[in-house]
């Protein structure tokens, strides 16, 4: 969680904390259970829309209340575990995957899921591109139903990488509710129907409730009765709702945590594993931003540990310009990627690649040419205190430089809608990753996953195009040897460090705080099975199954 920054909204915070602090302490209800309150602070109101495909609705759908094929764990070097499907099968030169569907399950409104569900899910896809978060229909060429459990997923080639999306990332809808959607891109979904685990029961924008599914096909799981998630528009206020107890499961940034939280009551820890890159996506259509040598020099012109000191308490690393996320992924490190970059922190080597460039500094000390000045605006997102302070110390270090930078905490709702509709100049923020470094810089580089400027982009959010970078993500998709997947990984990497297309800053963790004298069955180092922060998808509702009250 991340603490607010302007004071209207500072004072709305306090409004809507006043409102959620009905949820703490909790008292045990019909089922003589006290409810679980989590604690994930997104600097906004819930809208109460649960389009499980859009990136502009309400994520917290999926793994809770919609499923997907199998569950695949990132942490645990893609780990698969049968979910809605019961098995899988490559054939046809890993060209065609046939899924078995699970028999026995039901839709939270009674009816049977079926394979025609799963069918019907994918071809929606196909039909509404917009709906396609994560390309799929880029590599795939049909997806039918065969007999009463089976559907076949076609291919237009070689696709084993792409298992991870069709199987693990694709949230399965019910035909009988979805074809009676008419506009499903802006139809907004209220009382969303799934397999999964819990119902929304509740939503107001300062509270959604989900109960426990009592027909649920996993017996023995979602032990769970009721769940909150109150609704935060400050870090401040969210991390005292956590500090106090009134809450057992979080997933935010939190100063000096072992004073501030762990040493509050007993069974309070946190865990941190580095997943992914928080980093600064440059929009390519804006001048200025255009040019290479201006995005390399603004890379060299971060010291990223001062940035990971001051504004993340050191609890994030500092990033690495190559883009891959160490300890985690370091096995795919390429050493003359590394090497080609050189010190991530070269303010004499930035401020020499702008003269190269014909840049001059101005009286202002700003590097300007031809009269135009290299001045930028830096959106972050306003709820995340620990991103504002990141980008006020970054934003300092690029104007000592000779590039002024003006940082702007926009109010969340507004910061992912601008984000995605490339209404920005420079912009903070995260994409989600995979279990290999592959699905990360396939977010940040395939252009089937962008948009025009005005569109919303699922992903490439900086709209970068090339077809070499996309036959490089087609090729690694096509194949399974891992020598010819690292070799790609290495010319992506190079590509990072030569074009500077995003700019990693530090090493995103799953902000994960718990207390394990009150639930037990969380995840821990020693048994990652699925990524431990609220705001992972399926992996946040996969942890709600596994808890199990200890009072």
């Amino acid at each position: 969680m991340r603490e607010k920054f302007k004071g209207g909204l500072a004072a709305l915070a306090l409004a809507l904390v006043t409102s959620t602090c009905v949820l703490g302490p909790s008292v045990a209800g019909a089922s003589g259970q006290v409810p679980l309150n989590l604690d994930n602070e997104q600097g906004m109101q819930w809208a109460c829309s649960f389009n499980p495909f859009l990136p502009t609705s309400s994520p917290y759908s999926v793994g809770l209340t919609y499923e997907t094929l199998d569950f695949i764990d990132a942490l645990e070097n893609a780990k698969v575990t049968p979910w809605l499907a019961s098995a899988y099968a490559w054939s046809n030169a890993n060209k065609t995957l046939t899924f078995t569907i699970r028999s026995g399950v039901k839709w939270t409104d009674g009816k049977p899921f079926s394979a025609a569900d799963v069918a019907y899910t994918f071809n929606l896809l196909k039909k509404t591109p917009a709906l396609d978060a994560n390309a799929v229909w880029s590599v795939l060429s049909s997806v039918t139903q065969s007999g009463s459990n089976k559907v076949v997923f076609n291919f237009t080639k070689s696709a084993v990488p792409y298992f991870f999306y069709v199987a693990g990332q694709v949230p399965i809808v019910p035909q009988h509710i979805w074809s009676k959607i008419s506009n499903p891109v802006t139809n907004p979904v209220s009382t969303p129907i799934g397999t999964g685990g819990y119902i929304m029961s509740k939503c107001t924008p300062q509270n959604i409730q989900w109960t426990a599914n009592p027909n649920y096909w996993q017996p023995g799981l979602a032990q769970v009765k009721t769940v909150n998630m109150p609704a935060f528009l400050s870090n401040n206020t969210a991390n005292e709702y956590l500090a106090t107890g009134q809450s057992a499961y979080g997933a935010q940034f939190i100063p000096n945590i072992q004073s501030y939280f762990v040493a509050k009551k007993a069974g309070n820890g946190y865990w941190f594993p580095p997943v992914a890159n928080v980093s600064l996506f440059p929009n390519l259509t804006v001048a200025g931003l255009n040019d290479v040598a201006v995005r390399q020099a603004i890379s060299y012109g971060i010291n990223r540990a001062s940035v990971s000191k001051i504004g993340e308490y050191g609890y994030e690393p500092p990033a690495s310009q190559t883009g891959i996320v160490a300890p985690t992924f370091s096995s795919w490190s390429s050493s003359a990627a590394t090497k080609a970059a050189g010190s991530s922190y070269d303010p004499a080597k930035a401020k020499s690649l702008l003269t190269k460039d014909g840049y001059k500094l101005d009286s202002k000390g700003v590097y300007a040419k031809n009269g135009k000045e290299l001045a930028f605006t830096v959106i972050t997102n306003g709820g995340y205190s620990d991103w504002i302070a990141s980008m006020q110390v970054l934003g300092a270090q690029l104007t000592k430089i000779g590039i002024k930078i003006t940082v702007d905490p926009v109010a969340s709702s507004n910061f992912y809608s601008d984000v995605y509709a490339g209404k920005f100049q420079l912009a903070y923020n995260v994409e989600t990753g995979g279990p290999s470094p592959f699905y990360e810089f396939r977010q940040w580089l395939y252009s089937k996953n962008s948009a025009p400027i005005g569109s919303a982009a699922a992903s490439n959010w900086e709209r970068f195009k090339s077809p070499a970078v996309d036959a490089l993500l087609n090729q690694y998709g096509a194949t399974t040897n891992v020598a010819t997947q690292h070799s790609i990984m290495n010319q992506l990497q190079t590509i990072m460090v030569q074009q500077a297309p995003i700019i990693p800053v530090l090493e995103e963790v799953d902000w994960f705080q718990y207390n394990n004298k009150e639930y037990s069955g969380f995840p821990t180092p020693k048994n990652p099975y699925a990524q431990p922060a609220l705001y992972n998808e399926p992996d946040w509702g996969v942890v709600l199954l596994h808890l199990k009250p200890l009072s």
